[in-house]
Order: C-alpha cells, then structure tokens, then sequence
C-alpha cells in the first residue's frame, strides 16, 4: 500500500486542505490529519477510513481515553491528541450534557444550595465542577452545631479527586440568619484556597447562605 507521501498531492489530505478548504475533505481524510501516521502495511487513510467504519463519529466522541487508546492504529498518544481535538470542538459549539447543570455565577450556585436556607445546624457542602463549570458532584461535608463547624481540606478535596473535579465551590450556612464572614470563616477559606493551589483543582468561591440572602467570600 502506497504512503501517504508517495500519491499525488492533491490526494494528500494536508495539501488537500491548504488547496481545495477543510470543509472539502472527507471524513476519512480529517481523520488522517489528526493521526499523522499509519500502521505497519497500511497508511494513515487506510487506518482512518477502518476506523471510521467501525466507530461512527458520535460514537468515536463519545470514547474516553482508554478505549479510544486501545483502537489498533491510535494508541495513548494519538488520543490524547483525539480527545483534545474533540473537547476543543464540544466546548466551541457549547455541547453540553444536558443531565449536568451549568454553573455559570453565583446565582446559579446559590439555586442548588437552597436547602441551607432552612437548616437549623451548620452545614458544609461543595460543588463540584468538570472543566466546563457542569455540576458533576454535590456534597455535604460536615454538619456542625448552631455556631460551630469543622471542616478539614482533605475532606473537601477527598470527592474532588474521585470526581476529576476541575474547580470547586464551597458554601455553609449562619442559620442564624446573619451572613457576614467571622474570623474562621476567612481562614477556612485561605486553608482550602491554599490547599486548591498545591493540587490544581481552583476554589471559585465560598459562600454563606442566610435564610434570606448570601455573602461570596472570594
């Protein structure tokens, strides 16, 4: 089977882009540009085009790394750069799962944290948030007394990790009422922002919701 750089060039899928447009070529071809590189006996259209046949597009992007790893003629690199490719594409076109809500500000933290308004114990509890700010996890962290709560970061961090959290907000309540920060509240804000920082995952904000309004500790 011939190489890629042995046809003609205008059969070249990079010459074919640069002449004729990348809305000119075929799947196949598309497909080739991102792998680069055939397998032993076959070229990278060759490869693209079995691909293809047996993974339709939407199911192709609907692969996680380690299927999409194991399809003969990908690997762990040519993933990577695969679901790079299709995430870049989803968040370009605002594809959402629409089971996820989307936390865009602090409004929307607020609406799923309305149950704090009404608690008559302190409650700690995190969102969790995937790179497009979707709410993946939701969790209470601890339950104090009226006017105390204990909260270690690890606690915090522990479901971020499991969940491959990209960002977390973080929220309690005053159940009585007053939502203005105390002393350990702005402290246990600079620990888990501190301890955000050393593990990559950031710490938009925390809250503290009153039965009636909120207050954003940044």
């Amino acid at each position: 089977m011939p190489r890629i750089k042995d046809l003609p060039k205008h059969e070249q899928p990079r010459e074919k882009l640069i002449e004729k447009g990348v809305e000119n070529l075929r799947d196949s071809e598309l497909m080739a540009i991102l792998l680069r590189t055939g397998v032993e006996g076959k070229n990278v259209l060759k490869v693209s085009e079995e691909i293809l046949r047996k993974f339709p597009k939407k199911k192709l992007l609907s692969l996680d790394f380690e299927k999409l790893s194991k399809i003969k003629g990908i690997g762990s690199g040519k993933a990577c750069l695969l679901l790079a490719a299709f995430e870049l594409t989803k968040r370009a076109l605002d594809v959402e799962d629409s089971n996820l809500a989307t936390i865009n500000n602090t409004k929307d933290a607020v609406a799923h944290l309305q149950e704090l308004r009404t608690a008559k114990k302190e409650h700690f509890v995190v969102l969790y948030l995937n790179a497009r700010n979707q709410l993946i996890h939701k969790e209470t962290i601890s339950v104090g007394t009226l006017n105390a709560n204990l909260v270690h970061p690890r606690e915090v961090f522990k479901p971020a990790i499991e969940h491959l959290a990209a960002s977390i907000i973080v929220a309690h309540n005053h159940p009585s009422g007053d939502v203005e920060a105390s002393e350990e509240d702005l402290e246990l804000t600079r620990k888990i922002k501190r301890a955000g920082n050393i593990i990559g995952i950031e710490v938009i904000q925390h809250i503290i919701i009153g039965n009636i309004n909120y207050k954003i500790i940044e």
